[in-house]
């Protein structure tokens, strides 16, 4: 057996107590921040962290008083309510921005048995009452125990009531989920956990086809939009947005 000296025995130690220069110094990951790399690719925060600059509610002004930043994360607080009850300060929260080729990024998580979304290609116009009835839905959702999850094509990462996940993701409530979504000259792909579980062709006439049968068939502007708004939906449960980033192409 080879002999140590103690100093040497103890330089692992001594290094961490005192630091040296030749010790790398490891920095944990930030949340909603970018790095170098995604700056010179062209990555764009949607969320800063501290505020909601940059989002509103759908066809109002305000950026909706239940949606509050907490910690790092982005939360709808569905508890906010009035005097008497009613709920206050909600409403399907949107970019002020539009987009039409592009990847979005973000993490969710889930209050148990909650139900959310994030709607792409939104028409903001008097044409409709709300973000679903012109924007595509990646559904957010805790598929334990919210009765959507009963439903073909309803359960989190499905393309809602279009097109069901190739393979279930998900992680349970309370945990973060990682979200790719690309939209492409019509091509659109949802990712979810590092799996891509939708894939499709929008505007063509098997989307048509399968537009018209679904809930969305009485809805003129449902999937038509090119260039639209995303949003976070208010769907009257607790749910957490971070690290919710853009890259666009031409």
């Amino acid at each position: 057996m080879k002999q140590y000296s103690l100093a040497i025995l103890f330089l692992p130690f001594l290094a961490a107590l005192f630091g040296t220069k030749n010790t790398p110094q490891y920095a944990t990951t930030q949340n909603n921040v970018l790095t170098e790399s995604e700056i010179k690719a062209g990555w764009k925060l949607l969320f800063n962290g501290k505020d909601k600059e940059g989002w509103h509610i759908f066809k109002k002004q305000t950026d909706g008083s239940a949606w509050k930043i907490d910690g790092d994360a982005l939360v709808l607080d569905a508890s906010v309510k009035d005097a008497n009850g009613k709920r206050i300060g909600g409403g399907d929260l949107m970019t002020d921005g539009e987009y039409e080729n592009y990847e979005l990024r973000l993490e969710w998580k889930i209050a148990p048995c909650g139900n959310s979304g994030i709607i792409f290609n939104v028409l903001e116009d008097d044409k409709v009452s709300t973000p679903w009835q012109s924007g595509p839905e990646m559904q957010v959702l805790d598929n334990s125990c919210h009765p959507d999850a009963k439903i073909v094509k309803h359960k989190a990462g499905d393309l809602y009531d279009l097109i069901e996940c190739k393979t279930v993701t998900v992680k349970p409530a309370g945990e973060w989920n990682s979200i790719r979504l690309i939209v492409k000259k019509g091509h659109l792909e949802q990712w979810q956990n590092g799996k891509k579980v939708v894939e499709t062709d929008m505007w063509t006439p098997e989307w048509k086809d399968m537009i018209a049968k679904s809930k969305f068939k009485s809805m003129p502007y449902f999937g038509t939009i090119k260039k639209g708004h995303l949003a976070l939906q208010d769907h009257n449960d607790k749910v957490w947005f971070r690290n919710i980033k853009i890259k666009e192409w031409k």
